[in-house]
């Protein structure tokens, strides 16, 4: 990747251009470059090829058959025509989202997939309800905090992992119930005997290559395991489902309807403005690193969201 200069993009009669400050940096972006998406294996985008769908700015412009939303106003964004890597980017008017004062651009940035997906994921797919024990495997990073956010507000009880002093510090904060270190052998023992040996309701999975089979004897009966990342097979067996009525849910936010997004998305706005949703920012580079950021998303030890300012 490398940074050019190019002509400010133009929004046609139903779009809105927008000055983006901050653009959120996801793990898919990197499949994309690489032509390993899960879902497109072998894609490779079109070139010259700006990457990025989330960000936050100001909008500069709009098209003609445009009523909802008029130039000046601060948005977060969850799609673009031409690309969030960028100073500007043409978005369509269904993709822009008011970005409360209280928020910043950077927290703006890390919106959309994570804390879609972390919606989507915990009330759409998990079907959550309040006393639930949820146990979320990775929660410092942007999904783990949106989804520990969520469930703390929401009323479950939550039990989160952290590979790193630092990032269990940040899950505490988020307002988990119980942190614990995935990087122990026994830390599942340890969340079983918290929850009186009843078993978890729902488990967040953003890891399952490594901890599905792990995940399925830990279950309550009809409990649900909901896979949010996974990067390789993992073989399972089938009796540990069968023993306690349970199930595996996947979850891409690609799948989710226009209806179940309008939901999703206005319960962030709702949180945003309560208090109860805080996006953390990890680390934020200036646009030119972009190429460094794709090296950071993928390290082990995962931080709040990467962000990156043009």
């Amino acid at each position: 990747m490398k940074l050019e200069e190019l002509p400010a993009p133009q929004p046609s009669p139903d779009q809105v251009l927008v000055r983006i400050h901050a653009v959120g940096v996801n793990p898919y972006e990197i499949y994309i470059r690489a032509g390993t998406y899960a879902s497109q294996p072998g894609m490779t985008a079109p070139l010259p090829y700006t990457p990025g769908c989330d960000a936050a700015g100001v909008i500069e412009k709009i098209g003609t058959n445009v009523t909802d939303v008029k130039p000046g106003e601060r948005v977060y964004i969850s799609g673009t025509t031409t690309g969030a890597y960028a100073e500007y980017c043409v978005c369509g008017a269904n993709d822009v989202h008011h970005l409360p004062a209280s928020t910043s651009f950077a927290q703006g940035a890390a919106l959309a997939t994570p804390y879609m997906t972390a919606y989507v994921a915990l009330f759409q797919v998990a079907k959550a309800v309040p006393g639930e024990n949820v146990l979320v495997h990775g929660g410092s990073g942007g999904v783990g905090s949106a989804l520990t956010q969520m469930a703390r507000a929401a009323g479950l009880v939550v039990f989160a992992t952290g590979g790193t002093p630092k990032g269990r510090k940040l899950i505490l904060e988020n307002g988990a119930h119980h942190v614990l270190n995935h990087h122990e052998k026994d830390y599942l023992e340890k969340a079983l005997e918290l929850t009186g040996k009843k078993g978890f309701d729902i488990i967040m999975e953003l890891a399952a290559h490594i901890n599905l089979a792990r995940d399925l004897p830990a279950l309550a009966k009809r409990g649900r395991v909901v896979v949010i990342g996974s990067r390789k097979p993992i073989e399972i067996n089938p009796r540990d489902l069968m023993q306690r009525n349970a199930q595996i849910r996947g979850v891409s936010l690609f799948n989710a309807t226009p209806k179940e997004l309008i939901s999703a998305h206005a319960a962030l706005v709702a949180g945003l403005e309560n208090g109860t949703l805080r996006p953390v920012i990890g680390k934020t580079l200036p646009l030119k690193k972009a190429a460094k950021a794709h090296e950071l998303i993928m390290e082990p030890g995962a931080y709040g969201k990467i962000v990156l300012e043009p």
